[in-house]
């Protein structure tokens, strides 16, 4: 068999003994994990989960580790452990960095000598999911840290509360007013349940904890290219919305971009008007892109991508001509339903994988499978104590209510039962005491770049 890169080698993936359907599985996010678990009951397969970390992590709560809300460890759980039970089910800590879609084959990243680190699929499901993109303006990731991954979510609390530290020692009031105003691109359900945890840190949680600043005087503005906050939700939650965020001290600017990043200084375009900010944090909530997945793909298969890197698929979320390679969650680019590409949210993820993994169990049973058809759970977000939006179906919820129910789906959705204890624990904990008990700077405290403080 040809490898992937050499084709000289000799050596060559071997097929299992047992002779089961083979399914490769790139990702441990929602979409790859639901498919795993959902095949472990399959008798006839064999599965393989391939992830370049050892752990499944509930990117919905990954705000509330960047605020100091929860540890990293509250939502995040081991995939061995989380499928330990599936006997049919192998978990791999490594990177994939090619696909042979022809020797239906995948590359690890390793020594591209050893056959080991070849694997053959009969079925692959990738599921990858996005990255940060700043529209072309990538360096300004180092000056404002996007909401991916643990490292992430560990970097902006470590750059939100040294600016907090960096501002009770200085004596230069224009420096200290810097360091107290944090500006988050973005308005869509992260950078608005980012803005209102910060606006309860900063106006609540952090007040008593200083002396020789008043932490009350921090400005939280919160920037959106488009019309409102909340853009997929409907308009009357958007409102909703954005009247919470602005009772609680965060100021919004709508139809607005960021237009330049240099140093401190953060210039803002809405409409024809023009102005400067000047802020030592600046968080990243808008837009994504594919983090290298997508483009080996569509490299290797001719398949189609959007302007973000997704992967156009088929109706059965398979890419176009390899009817064994499927793309979920995040990376899929999924139109045949109303039209237009579904979001890149959890339950999307969460429904993709499980409808591949009921494909394959089909096809080996020769089933038929209708196309995949997404059952609209609807979409929460919650905006500061007591506050948050809920768009079911069913019904549409504001307030106390809609806060309620998103700490419940929240739990719910949570991988691991001490995970859920965890986080009810946490939760309950700071909702008596208002405090943060994860904040910790745990490297030297810079609280920006060094260019945003020159």
């Amino acid at each position: 068999m040809q490898t992937l890169q050499d084709p000289a080698l000799e050596s060559s993936p071997v097929a299992p003994p047992s002779g089961k359907h083979r399914v490769v599985i790139i990702g441990g996010g929602f979409g790859g994990l639901y498919a795993a678990q959902r095949l472990g009951r399959a008798t006839d397969v064999e599965v393989t989960l391939i992830d370049k970390r050892n752990f499944h992590l509930f990117q919905p709560l990954l705000y509330q580790v960047a605020v100091g809300g929860l540890s990293p460890g509250d939502i995040a759980s081991p995939l061995r452990g989380v499928l330990s039970r599936q006997k049919n089910t192998q978990v791999l800590m490594a990177e994939v960095v090619d696909i042979d879609p022809q020797a239906k084959t995948v590359r690890l990243k390793g020594d591209s000598t050893l056959a080991s680190d070849i694997l053959a699929y009969d079925t692959l499901i990738v599921a990858t999911g996005m990255s940060h993109f700043y529209f072309g303006r990538d360096d300004w990731a180092d000056i404002a840290p996007g909401l991916k991954t643990v490292e992430d979510a560990l970097e902006m609390r470590r750059r939100i509360f040294a600016a907090f530290e960096a501002a009770e020692k200085t004596t230069d009031p224009d420096l200290q007013q810097a360091l107290l105003t944090f500006v988050i691109v973005g308005a869509g359900p992260t950078g608005v349940e980012l803005a209102g945890a910060l606006a309860e840190l900063a106006y609540h949680t952090l007040k008593p904890d200083f002396r020789q600043i008043d932490t009350a005087q921090t400005r939280i503005l919160l920037v959106e290219g488009m019309d409102r906050v909340l853009p997929p939700f409907p308009s009357d939650l958007s409102q909703r919305a954005y009247q919470d965020l602005e009772g609680m001290g965060v100021e919004i600017l709508t139809q607005t971009l960021v237009t330049d990043i240099q140093g401190h200084q953060i210039t803002l375009k809405q409409g024809e008007e023009i102005t400067t900010v000047q802020s030592a944090t600046v968080l990243w909530a808008a837009g994504v892109r594919d983090p290298g997945m997508g483009g080996i793909l569509a490299e290797r298969t001719g398949a189609e991508r959007d302007r973000s890197g997704r992967i156009i698929v088929s109706e059965d979320l398979s890419v176009p001509n390899y009817p064994d390679i499927f793309v979920v969650g995040d990376l899929a680019h999924f139109a045949h339903q109303d039209d237009k590409p579904l979001p890149g949210i959890a339950p999307v993820a969460m429904q993709e994988g499980q409808y591949v993994a009921k494909l394959i169990q089909n096809r080996l049973k020769q089933r038929p499978t209708t196309k995949f058809e997404y059952k609209d759970t609807g979409g929460l977000a919650v905006i500061g104590r007591h506050s948050a939006v809920v768009n079911f179906p069913w019904m549409r919820l504001t307030g106390f209510p809609a806060w309620f129910v998103w700490l419940f789906v929240h739990i719910f959705f949570l991988i691991e039962f001490d995970n859920k204890v965890i986080v009810m624990i946490q939760w309950a904990s700071n909702y008596i005491t208002r405090k943060q008990g994860s904040r910790l700077i745990t490297i030297p405290p810079d609280p920006a770049p060094k260019s945003a403080l020159s």
